[in-house]
């Protein structure tokens, strides 16, 4: 089983649209995705201001996305820059135990892509989707 948290930006973007790419994810058998209220709150928010037609989708979406959030006190290791704004993604998916954290987020998570945190490999969902195609 490949344990898969979703940013914020993934979790928006696979609703968004109907026929969005990112919604393979949820077709996946052998993946379980994860996400984090703080993800999934500033998913639903922004949701809700640009295409509130897109909530109830988001909603059905969510149904088979476990909740993890990292506990208070919970750090990033040392040598990890990141955001103050995007560590709790990170944590929660180190806390949750995830092989991979998907996000699109270029501007704060690029000098992480194709690195391994704590055991989790950060990667754009292309870069996910074109690792899954090459096993």
């Amino acid at each position: 089983m490949d344990t898969v948290f979703l940013d914020a930006n993934v979790v928006y973007s696979a609703a968004y649209m109907q026929f969005a790419g990112l919604a393979r994810l949820w077709s996946l058998k052998d993946v379980q995705l994860l996400s984090s209220a703080y993800a999934i709150d500033e998913a639903r928010r922004n949701l809700a201001a640009d295409r509130p037609e897109a909530v109830p989708r988001l909603n059905r979406l969510l149904q088979s996305v476990s909740t993890v959030d990292a506990p208070q006190g919970l750090e990033l290791p040392a040598n990890i820059r990141l955001d103050p704004k995007d560590q709790p993604i990170l944590l929660a998916a180190i806390h949750g135990q995830a092989r991979h954290l998907l996000t699109g987020d270029v501007r704060h998570f690029q000098h992480l892509y194709g690195k391994q945190i704590e055991g989790v490999l950060v990667l754009r969902p292309a870069q996910y989707f074109e690792r899954r195609r090459r096993r």
